[in-house]
């Protein structure tokens, strides 16, 4: 018999498979040694109550021969010498994922990606970190895996019907992630740990026959009769395919110039905006498990929070259990922050985005900019906190206490932050509309969760890469762009995605309406 059941185990019993069988032979009425083995299908935690259970869904085998864990596993043959061509601009999650699905299928992707390989990226995010110095191509944002490889390496999502999401996970396992990625509910690789796993994702793009380039900044995308024929790069190389894949990711934005000169439709469109807020790490556990230590069984805890301000959502984004705080600008005099995390999370802090919703009133200011009105609103937030942390990417950071009472902070706390913090009134660094709800949103947090509202969490400005302020158009059918053929908007950049595994998602689609082009 096979069966499958949901379990509430107390953490110290849902650590040990042990305990998992006898809970599990209690359930079904069978003794424990009937139970062959089983697999985990889904872990959460529930700490609304006391007490912190672990909620598992298993599949049992009793008395059943054991079998190994159904997954998906790519092959990647060898390409022909005659394998068609696609260009795939950008070696983030959209970008890598498209580039392996179209070798699945026979084609041959050329990636191109404007910044370094993770080895050589490192170097220049030590530069960022330790001297103020950005490399506007190298950096948090640009690089080999984009913006996720540094950014955590979340995997959770809530896009079910864009696609195969255990697919996608199944193909991170494939190429070295833990197999927990397949049953936690927030899914989890570590910042420590994602960049082999987009290294061994190259490697078998370039083993099959495909083409990765690093370091070929696209300037210009070549068009004949409105028919993608190539782009054409910093270095003046010139790459030709009909197919095009545009994934730059939401930080291109000499990518959204680029198409507003050539009169290539794009809009403005709506993001979010606001900081970066670090508590101790030990203060969102003893909150979240209601309890002045947290159990050796438990992790590090998380949160979300979302609050509705004046017709605004005030939310939490990008959370970052045991975490850190990172300069993430892409170009000098501009300030933004992100956060990651290590595989363990083993940090004493925990950060995470706290943004309010910004759309067309906000970008009018900015009305002349047409299509790019949102990016401009955007880099302007960006540079006055620039200038706010005095230079060298210091941050400008105040108390959240002080934050709601408009108090420059005499003292910080510690911070993770490591190019460091200037004490600031960040009322005078972001946007009226902004702060005011980022205020009134804080003390209904203090509500919701004990201890949230307190000295003790710093904030740090600013958090402004939630999603593109861009949105370039395609059709819903063939998902090519409206005016040019052969061009693909993809991925978070394009406005089609928000986080690594719906990217990855938007890359596979992609990647399917090109095979369909080759194979009709």
């Amino acid at each position: 018999m096979i069966q499958q059941l949901s379990l509430k185990l107390l953490p110290s019993q849902a650590a040990a498979d042990t305990s998992i069988i006898a809970e599990a032979a209690a359930a079904i009425g069978v003794k424990p040694a009937e139970i062959t083995g089983f697999h985990l299908l889904k872990r959460s935690i529930d700490a609304r109550s006391r007490q912190a259970y672990f909620m598992l869904t298993i599949k049992v085998f009793v008395n059943e021969p054991f079998q190994e864990r159904e997954r998906i596993i790519p092959i990647y043959d060898t390409l022909p010498a005659n394998a068609p061509s696609a260009i795939v601009v950008g070696a983030g999650p959209a970008g890598l994922f498209a580039a392996l699905r179209l070798v699945e299928a026979g084609i041959r992707p050329i990636v191109l990606e404007r910044g370094k390989d993770v080895r050589a990226r490192r170097r220049d995010l030590a530069a960022l970190n330790k001297t103020g110095v950005v490399n506007p191509d190298s950096n948090y944002c640009f690089g080999e895996g984009g913006a996720g490889t540094y950014s955590d390496g979340k995997l959770y999502t809530r896009s079910n019907k864009r696609g195969d999401i255990n697919r996608i996970l199944s193909i991170f396992v494939h190429f070295g992630a833990t197999e927990k990625i397949m049953y936690e509910a927030h899914p989890h690789i570590g910042t420590n740990k994602l960049p082999h796993i987009i290294v061994a994702m190259r490697e078998q793009i370039i083993n099959s026959g495909g083409i990765v380039l690093f370091e070929q900044k696209v300037t210009d995308i070549l068009t004949v009769n409105d028919q993608v024929k190539g782009v054409k790069t910093a270095t003046e190389q010139t790459f030709e395919a009909s197919q095009v894949v545009l994934a730059t990711g939401h930080s291109a934005r000499d990518i959204f110039r680029l198409l507003h000169q050539k009169n290539i439709l794009i809009s403005a469109k709506p993001f979010a905006l606001g900081v970066r807020i670090e508590h101790p790490q030990s203060l969102i556990d003893s909150a979240q498990y209601h309890c002045p230590t947290r159990n050796e069984y438990l992790p590090p805890a998380s949160y979300s929070l979302v609050e509705q301000v004046e017709g605004r959502g005030v939310f939490s984004f990008c959370m970052c259990p045991g975490g850190i705080i990172a300069p993430a600008a892409t170009d000098p005099g501009e300030l933004v922050v992100n956060g990651w995390s290590p595989s363990r999370r083993d940090n004493p802090y925990a950060n995470s985005g706290m943004v309010v919703t910004v759309d067309e009133t906000d970008f009018q200011p900015f009305a002349d900019k047409g299509p790019l009105s949102a990016m401009y609103y955007q880099q302007m937030v960006e540079r006055t906190a620039f200038t706010a942390g005095g230079g060298q990417f210091v941050a400008p950071a105040q108390r959240m206490t002080d934050f709601v009472h408009s108090k420059v902070s005499t003292t910080l706390p510690s911070c993770s932050y490591l190019p460091g913090v200037n004490s600031v009134n960040l009322r005078d660094v972001l946007p009226v509309s902004v702060h005011h709800r980022l205020a009134e949103a804080f003390k209904a947090f203090g509500r919701k969760m004990k201890g949230y509202y307190t000295a003790d969490a710093i904030l740090v400005a600013t958090e402004s890469r939630t999603s593109s302020p861009v949105r370039i158009p395609r059709e819903d059918d063939h998902l090519m762009h409206p005016q040019i053929s052969g061009l693909y908007p993809c991925g978070e950049g394009a406005g089609y995605a928000g986080g690594i595994v719906s990217a990855a998602m938007d890359g596979e689609r992609v990647a399917e309406r090109i095979i369909a082009f080759y194979h009709r």
